[in-house]
């Protein structure tokens, strides 16, 4: 289970691309021995990011996304597509998984990260947040984050986004209806089924590392360790010959 060896990493990279690329690389560290990592970044411009299997053609309004130069990328992940950009946090957690526990089967580690995560914006927001679909957290039934996970043999990563001063109106612009909405979701398009959380980015990652019990002071050492052992360089690798190659982001 993580504890308070849980390192702390708010790092956000230049481009989308090696954005993604982090997760995956850290993820692949995590599984080879490395430490635990509570990781946030929030991007500065727009840009689409669709889940490993999302069909494009039928996730994603393209032409509005070529109109307005906002490029699409595929995550390696599940989970459905997002708009991703400013008023939008991005947490990653690599986690070990135990041979028993929750974190040992998918549904067990859906349920205790998302317990975990609603608890620590109710704390912050003081009204009912709720679990629902797989792993939506929502407030009054509106969505404002959404997560998914991918799972090697001793390690996973469990990421997702919570929205806090987001342009919505962007996100109905950009994306279709999604292909396989969770039955709460009951047709509302996007600007009524989701919603803006009125909290601050910094409140939130505050709230994060307490729950996940992940020491302010770990930072530092966390930003080293990716430094010393390389991590940073196998990022930049593949950002550019996985993240930013249309065989890649066009594959479905």
């Amino acid at each position: 289970m993580p504890n308070n060896d849980l390192k702390v990493l708010d790092l956000t990279l230049a481009t989308p691309a090696e954005n993604l690329a982090c997760d995956e690389v850290l993820l692949d560290w995590c599984e080879q021995g490395g430490g635990e990592v509570l990781r946030f970044w929030e991007p500065a411009e727009y840009f689409v990011v669709a889940g490993h299997g999302n069909r494009l053609a039928t996730e994603v309004n393209q032409a509005a996304c070529r109109r307005r130069a906002i490029p699409i990328y595929r995550r390696c992940s599940g989970g459905g597509t997002v708009l991703q950009g400013p008023g939008c946090l991005n947490y990653s957690l690599l986690l070990h998984i135990p041979e028993t526990g929750p974190l040992a089967t998918i549904r067990g580690a859906n349920q205790f990260v998302m317990e975990r995560n609603r608890a620590a914006v109710e704390a912050a927001l003081g009204e009912q947040v709720q679990i629902l679909g797989h792993t939506d957290l929502t407030v009054g039934g509106r969505k404002f984050s959404g997560n998914a996970q991918r799972r090697h043999r001793r390690a996973l990563l469990f990421h997702g986004a919570f929205l806090h001063h987001f342009d919505l109106g962007l996100m109905g612009e950009l994306l279709a209806q999604p292909s396989r909405p969770p039955d709460y979701r009951q047709g509302r398009g996007h600007d009524t089924f989701l919603m803006n959380l009125p909290l601050s980015p910094a409140l939130l990652k505050q709230q994060l590392q307490k729950v996940w019990r992940a020491g302010e002071q770990s930072a530092a050492l966390c930003r080293d360790a990716a430094t010393d052992s390389g991590l940073m360089e196998k990022v930049r690798l593949l950002a550019k010959e996985k993240y930013d190659s249309a065989a890649w982001n066009a594959k479905f």
